[in-house]
């Protein structure tokens, strides 16, 4: 039973250092570009609808979107289902 303890323990620190550590710095990703999110950010969800930040309710966890400028489309997700903020390129495409 003792032979089997040093397998183990190497077993969970692969476990550890390939499943949850990775998993934990995902989640305080997330969560920093959560708490950097606010109006007029361009963003893109989990599903891949583009949009911008119309209105952040944090207490309630959501985001209102405006999806579409022509019909005034607005719809409303958690925190949860954005994917990522887009930056704005209009600056770092200058040429010389």
């Amino acid at each position: 039973m003792l032979s089997f303890l040093p397998m183990l323990l190497m077993l969970g620190a692969v476990f550890y250092l390939l499943l949850v550590r990775p998993e934990k710095k995902r989640v305080a990703e997330h969560q920093a570009l959560v708490d950097a999110l606010k109006k007029n950010d361009r963003v893109i969800t989990n599903a891949g609808i583009y949009g911008v930040v119309a209105n952040v309710q944090r207490d309630q966890d959501r985001v209102t979107l405006k999806v579409d400028e022509a019909n005034n489309t607005k719809i409303d997700v958690t925190f949860g289902a954005i994917a990522k903020i887009l930056q704005d390129d209009s600056a770092g495409d200058k040429k010389d």
